[in-house]
């Protein structure tokens, strides 16, 4: 899989335009995404992209919103459970999946790329990704299993909001890490970095670490098999 997006008959010029931009990420990487590579991969001209986002900086920002509402799409198949530890690891687990299918798209997303095409739009847009609709949708499921996970009663009493934070940036802290191949020398990174970091943050937020461990071991177990997967089709450019 190299895409977060799958095309559609029904697709209009604008979601051709952002599926054909993610697809060149996957594919190609940064360096690809200008308006006629994307023009040409619609088969369309390049004044559409023009016409439509105004520019690439403009599609860029279409395209980071898109890769949210994936996100969001992954998060709300995830159902919740009496376990809201063993949730929260799940969501961590599809959040990784996704970024290793489409890495490029991953960075873009949480503004890790440099690249000239990667131009943010001006300062007081409110599209910027951490103020995104696209975005509050996808981490308003983080911050509700947090709040779930506070009324739990397993972890000391605490802003859900802030236990949200935490957990999204040992997230994506870990997966940027993983992406950068900086765990290369670890047979299995997820059950030896991420899970055990993620325990450790139960624990020092006042749980109790055989719990802690019971949960993210009952969601490690089933995704064995698509972790497999997914090193054996990731993709870098």
């Amino acid at each position: 899989m190299t895409s977060m997006s799958e095309d559609s008959p029904t697709e209009s010029v604008p979601e051709r335009l952002v599926n054909a931009t993610i697809a060149l990420l996957a594919e190609q990487g940064p360096a690809a995404i200008k308006a006629r590579t994307v023009a040409a991969a619609t088969g369309l001209s390049t004044m559409v992209v023009y016409s439509h986002f105004g520019g690439v900086p403009e599609l860029v920002r279409a395209v980071v919103d898109q890769g949210f509402k994936e996100l969001d799409r992954a998060f709300s198949e995830i159902p919740a459970s009496s376990d809201p530890i063993a949730d929260l690891f799940a969501m961590a687990l599809s959040c990784r999946r996704l970024a290793r299918q489409n890495p490029h798209l991953y960075d873009l997303m949480f503004g890790l790329s440099t690249r000239a095409t990667y131009r943010p739009v001006g300062e007081s847009d409110v599209r910027l990704s951490g103020r995104s609709p696209a975005f509050r949708d996808a981490y308003a499921h983080t911050l509700e299993a947090c709040v779930r996970l506070v009324n739990s009663g397993w972890i000391a009493e605490q802003a859900p909001e802030v236990i949200a934070a935490q957990l999204w940036s040992y997230v994506h802290g870990y997966i940027t890490l993983e992406l950068s191949e900086h765990f290369v020398d670890f047979d299995d990174p997820v059950a030896q970095v991420m899970m055990p970091m993620g325990v450790n943050l139960v624990v020092g937020l006042g749980g109790d670490r055989d719990r802690a461990v019971a949960s993210h071991e009952s969601v490690l177990v089933p995704d064995l098999s698509v972790r497999a997967d997914d090193h054996n089709s990731m993709n870098v450019s």
